[in-house]
């Protein structure tokens, strides 16, 4: 994707990663989408071995529907870029896969579903084909979850991408949640939200010591 179709529309690019981590935690994507922030653990090292073989650009029909792996993936209104894991076209309408290692359970799948819809519209720009649906695949249960893309999360996507796009501009880390998100995430020893997010022992210990004043 060249840059300049985007700052023809003056729209800093949004990566489509991007969607489902500030719709899990703001922090999180500032962490890794501005300040360049990335750290391993057994979750997200399964995880890239799984979309290492699912980003293999390649292209082929399976039951006379045709397959499209890591195709590149771009939305000039609103100013997305990405990749997608697999599209289907089945009788020829697109039909994103996004490859999720986790065990997800289907009310866990609200912010990968973000991702997905940010995939379709961006299919619905490139091939002028409308997107009804897609799914979520959770390797680890070998299960899909398939989702409609509704009106309500293709606003969902047009919100999250002005949100992104305003803290990347902004360039300022949302401060953490502290909360049962940050148990198993990666970047919980870089993000220290035991330490000074809401509710932290520590942020309470100094609230006691200090009184802020007006």
């Amino acid at each position: 994707m060249e840059d300049e179709e985007f700052t023809i529309e003056g729209l800093e690019p949004v990566f489509l990663s991007a969607l489902e981590h500030f719709s899990y935690c703001p922090r999180q994507c500032a962490l890794i989408h501005l300040e360049q922030v990335f750290d391993e653990n057994v979750y997200t090292l399964r995880g890239r071995a799984v979309h290492q073989r699912v980003h293999q650009v390649d292209s082929f029909s399976e039951e006379g529907v045709r397959v499209e792996r890591g195709l590149p993936l771009w939305n000039n209104r609103l100013g997305l870029v990405g990749q997608a894991d697999l599209v289907e076209f089945q009788e020829g309408i697109p039909y994103p896969v996004e490859y999720k290692y986790g065990k997800y359970r289907e009310k866990d799948i609200e912010h990968a579903a973000v991702q997905l819809a940010g995939q379709a519209i961006c299919l619905e720009e490139m091939t002028g084909i409308a997107v009804p649906k897609g799914a979520v695949y959770c390797h680890s249960s070998h299960r899909r979850y398939e989702i409609a893309i509704t009106p309500e999360l293709r606003n969902k996507v047009e919100a999250t991408t002005v949100a992104v796009r305003a803290m990347l501009l902004e360039g300022k880390l949302p401060p953490p949640v502290n909360d049962k998100r940050c148990r198993n995430c990666s970047l919980n020893t870089i993000c220290m939200p035991s330490a000074i997010g809401d509710g932290s022992k520590a942020r309470s210990l100094v609230a006691g010591l200090f009184q802020l004043r007006d």
